[in-house]
């Protein structure tokens, strides 16, 4: 109970500015008749016998909660808060009991506020665990993030703030060893926060707390270099605060004059930070003097210089001359005579409301340029999207306090991430609506691919829950796989990141590349088989063709966009060129007992060496054009092959037209043609389809199939004398069980 004692005098010194953090929890929780002392009697029989982690008793670590809560201003109802927020670990159904006795309000508060709680425990343990976190900067901002993701409303952050100072404040007492992790955090999140939310005299305190843990040698030889201790510079500091407010009142200027002793961390940091020695600080003793205009500003000043013995090397008006952010006031270090001997200086600023104001909430906030790096302290910078949510709560709750009305909802603010566990309590940044998919993929993409399951603080759940703040997640993965096509339908909900989205779709991206690579290889592997070519390189083949390589060859060929008969041309020794007596040579004409019965005719000739193209295979009665080789006679090819229009644009004096001709007996000449039919596997199938070419006597002179998960692949090379005849027979095909399509090819 000292420690309160000691930190009513503070209290009553900063009551004409109440905290906005105060302000805005004030009207949060629902007043109840004697909420405090059934909260108590509520959580006493819970935690009487109970200890914390510091060895401190729970029930007395509540008590001093509570009063440091009403030290600072906060709700007889917020005091009782803080009983059930410790006794909510003890029961079974928190949730239920406590919203039963006291409201959903508290019960939510508790709930959440526990819940923080032990975030932050297992956060600070994962700091020491290099595998999990790179940079602890990175964990502690992480920190700093999620104390206001999950709270709601505010309230957790301020029951969380007073319990820190109490833990720090018994541990000081009782000489208790802090964790080096506790301490850190205190020091770097905890105080921070606090001096952002204007709980200064939190601040301070949980400031000069952590640094005697953290540099306990530094505290104590500052602390010796003040001379006095804490407890007498504060009294000391209000007797001279309360005697200059009078004797300025007394001389006509309505002056509200605040001040402290100037804590100990504050003052190491700015030996630190501006290289100063202990003798060079001039406002480790300050005054703060708030008047109502300028001209009172100047008034204050020439009586204060009359009143002590100023240092007119440490005078700044930064009324005239403002600094570059705008900031005004008035800067004058004095000396107080006490029996002729001068004093420690003391540091006064005078200023308007209206450059308070600006100060404190403004672009000079204090807080800004105290840990703004480029203003010449080493700290963490204000700037961010962090910093900027901090800055807009900030405002909020200056409109709130004004409007003496319920605080706006936070979570609005800073509710578009949310922050999840690993098993191992590693810390992960989420958008929120996440779900154990976007938690699988921004662990590691690999994880993401493989998942198959998750289970949530312990509970089996779908894989597209959304996921709340502070759950700890486990991933159920197998040891090979990719993810399913379902995590991309928006309407499912697997996805939200955007991130993990482009990975799944990647994915899919690779395997259906990987399967146009393969189709492409083998249909090059074919082709140079055919051509006896099989000893060639297929990176040398790929380059001649000038690709990068020979995956990026088969890709093309894959798409049917590379012609395979330009690599069959490269493979073939380059022809002669002929001259025009060669041509001639080609027209020799033949006894008509060699031509070919049911041959074809070349128009205008009577009688050429000619040969069916074996890429499309024509047959009567299809549309026909001949095409001039270089030695094997003419090539004859449909009108619709699209080997033969390539040839036609290069050479297109080689084009000759052609017909069918007619043999000395009907049907006595006949055509292999190509025949490709696509089925769903089945036992019996190519059975099926021979026995159709068998009934209608189609001579089957050539067969492959190809199976590939449950896609049956056929290629058939009948004899026919009429390609006209073999539309029917591919009708009567289509209409064999499982027979998706049937075409010539």
């Amino acid at each position: 109970m000292k420690s309160m004692q000691t930190a009513q005098p503070v209290a009553a010194m900063l009551e004409e500015r109440v905290p906005d953090l105060v302000a805005a929890t004030a009207q949060t929780l629902p007043e109840q008749a004697n909420a405090l002392a059934r909260a108590r009697n509520f959580a006493e029989p819970l935690i009487a016998n109970e200890v914390l982690d510091t060895g401190e008793n729970t029930l007395a670590h509540a008590d001093a909660v509570a009063a440091i809560l009403r030290a600072v201003g906060g709700s007889e109802a917020m005091q009782a808060a803080s009983y059930l927020v410790h006794a909510c670990v003890h029961l079974n159904k928190p949730q239920e009991v406590i919203a039963k006795a006291f409201g959903a309000n508290f019960a939510a508060l508790a709930v959440e506020t526990t819940q923080l709680m032990r975030v932050q425990r297992l956060s600070r343990g994962a700091e020491t665990s290099a595998h999990l976190v790179d940079d602890p900067l990175v964990q502690t901002e992480n920190v700093r993030k999620m104390l206001l993701a999950f709270s709601r409303d505010l309230r957790v952050v301020m029951l969380r703030l007073a319990s820190r100072l109490q833990t720090l404040r018994y541990c000081a007492a009782s000489k208790t060893p802090v964790s080096p992790g506790l301490a850190h955090e205190s020091l770097q999140v905890f105080a921070p926060l606090a001096n952002r939310l204007g709980i200064w005299q939190i601040k301070w305190e949980m400031e000069d707390l952590s640094f005697r843990f953290t540099e306990p040698d530094t505290y104590k030889q500052v602390a010796r270099l003040l001379d006095e201790k804490r407890v007498e510079r504060e009294a000391n500091m209000e007797h001279l605060r309360a005697s200059l407010e009078a004797e300025l009142v007394g001389q006509g200027i309505k002056a509200i004059v605040q001040g402290r002793p100037k804590h100990i961390y504050s003052i190491v940091k700015k030996m630190r930070g501006k290289s100063l020695g202990f003798d060079q600080l001039f406002d480790i003793r300050a005054l703060r003097v708030i008047v109502p205009s300028v001209p009172d500003c100047y008034a204050a000043l020439g009586w204060v210089h009359s009143r002590f013995v100023p240092m007119a090397e440490e005078f700044d008006d930064y009324i005239a001359k403002p600094k570059g952010n705008g900031y005004q006031s008035l800067h004058t270090v004095v000396q107080q005579m006490v029996d002729g001997v001068a004093c420690l200086p003391i540091e006064i600023q005078i200023r308007t409301q209206a450059m308070h104001d600006h100060a404190e909430h403004g672009v000079a906030a204090h807080w800004a340029y105290k840990e703004a790096g480029t203003k010449g302290y080493a700290g963490v910078s204000a700037s961010g999207e962090y910093d900027a949510k901090i800055a807009v709560l900030r405002q909020l709750l200056a409109w709130e306090r004004d409007l003496s009305g319920a605080a706006p909802h936070s979570a609005d603010l800073l509710g578009d991430r949310i922050y999840v566990l690993t098993p191992d309590a590693a810390v992960v940044e989420l958008p929120a609506g996440a779900t154990a998919v976007d938690f699988a993929y921004s662990v590691h993409t690999n994880l993401g691919h493989r998942c198959r399951g998750a289970k949530v603080d312990g509970v089996q759940v779908p894989l597209n829950t959304p996921l709340q703040n502070g759950q700890t997640v486990e991933i159920t993965a197998a040891k090979e796989g990719g993810p399913s096509r379902d995590w991309l339908n928006p309407d499912l909900g697997y996805l939200v990141s955007h991130r993990a989205r482009a990975k799944a779709r990647a994915w899919f991206n690779a395997a259906a590349l990987h399967t146009t690579v393969a189709r492409g290889r083998e249909a090059v592997e074919k082709l140079l088989q055919r051509e006896g070519k099989t000893a060639t390189k297929l990176d040398d083949l790929a380059a001649r063709l000038g690709f990068k390589s020979a995956d990026d060859l088969f890709e093309v060929v894959g798409k049917d966009e590379f012609s395979l008969r330009t690599i069959e041309n490269l493979l073939r020794p380059p022809e002669p060129v002929l001259a025009p007596d060669d041509y001639l040579l080609l027209k020799k004409a033949r006894t008509p007992e060699s031509s070919p019965k049911g041959g074809v005719l070349v128009v205008g000739v009577e009688s050429l060496m000619t040969q069916l193209a074996k890429c499309c295979k024509p047959a009567p009665p299809d549309a026909i054009l001949g095409f001039i080789t270089r030695g094997k006679g003419v090539s004859i090819h449909r009108a619709d092959c699209s080997n033969f229009r390539e040839m036609s644009v290069r050479n297109g004096e080689r084009v000759i037209e052609v017909e069918w001709g007619s043999g000395k007996k009907e049907g006595a000449s006949v055509y292999p043609v190509d025949v490709s039919v696509q089925a769903a596997d089945r036992q019996g199938l190519l059975r099926d389809i021979s026995e159709v070419f068998t009934k209608e006597k189609m001579n089957v002179i050539g067969v492959q199939t190809q199976s590939v998960k449950g896609t049956a692949w056929m290629t058939f090379t009948v004899e026919v004398a009429d390609a006209a005849r073999l539309t029917k027979v591919l009708g009567i095909v289509s209409d064999v069980a499982g027979v998706r399509s049937a075409r010539r090819r």
